[in-house]
């Protein structure tokens, strides 16, 4: 571990996404930043979140498929926090005016009826954990400028969270195969990207079963009620004001993120 201003760059981080004016990227001013000094970054702002009021829902997974370590340069997932707040309606316009340079990805999302406590749990303790599996879109969004991020910029800044759509159909796991559940991304109408339920570590329950096992090696339990995001079955999509963006999930439904045209980001879901 390397002596580091935490604090400092997790502020940096916060005032970032405040004002939508991205930084450079941490690793270029700290090459010797690792893995534990930016989670210790994000758990800065974790600590300043939660005295702030923000209510703690679960957790996202990153990184987990190939194509997007690949478009990010990186080989190893990542986690971050999700929050109440960070849940849009997904009947009404997104703000565009509330991220930075926002890209979507769909994602297979788990809600948890009994707690999880790793390290070594295996995949059945994380199917027996698991109430139901859901639809949904997450929203990445990047507080480093122009995307230039490695793995540890990534994990300081969030898990690069945004905000996330979810579907209307909660789906039992014994009612959908999610290794070889279908995805197809369209925006604007066209087909832009489509995958499997096994691009994310193979199975989207390795990304829940990663998660509680990462979290058990800080001390941690996933609760009970937990929602949970898997990680992305596509390379994420860029989106733009006046974008809209289809993830349809064979077994699971349908989520839609439909991005405010510019004139009317202000007035939409703030």
């Amino acid at each position: 571990m390397t002596d580091l201003p935490y604090a400092e760059l997790g502020e940096e981080l916060m005032t970032a996404a405040a004002s939508r004016v991205p930084i450079a990227p941490l690793t270029s001013r700290y090459p010797e930043l690792t893995l534990e000094d930016a989670y210790r970054v994000q758990e800065h702002q974790v600590r300043a979140w939660d005295r702030a009021g923000r209510h703690l829902i679960g957790f996202k997974v990153g990184l987990t498929s190939k194509a997007m370590q690949r478009m990010l340069g990186v080989a190893s997932p990542d986690f971050g926090h999700l929050y109440q707040d960070m849940v849009l309606d997904n009947t009404a316009p997104i703000n565009a005016e509330r991220f930075i340079a926002p890209r979507v990805e769909p994602e297979v999302t788990f809600v948890l009826k009994d707690d999880l406590s790793g390290p070594g749990l295996t995949i059945i303790d994380a199917v027996r954990a698991v109430d139901y599996a859901i639809a949904s879109i997450e929203l990445i969004d990047s507080r480093i400028a122009d995307w230039r991020i490695g793995l540890a910029d990534t994990i300081a800044d969030n898990a690069s969270s945004g905000a996330l759509l979810l579907g209307k159909v909660p789906v039992a796991l014994d009612a959908v195969d999610l290794g070889l559940l279908g995805c197809v991304v369209t925006k604007n109408g066209e087909v832009v990207a489509s995958g499997a339920g096994a691009a994310v570590l193979g199975h989207p329950i390795n990304g829940l079963l990663w998660l509680a096992n990462q979290l058990g090696r800080f001390g941690r339990t996933l609760p009970a009620g937990s929602v949970v995001m898997s990680g992305s079955i596509t390379a994420a999509v860029p989106v733009a004001p006046g974008d809209r963006v289809t993830a349809a999930f064979a077994g699971l439904g349908t989520v839609d993120a439909r991005v405010a045209p510019a004139s009317h980001d202000s007035e939409e879901n703030s």
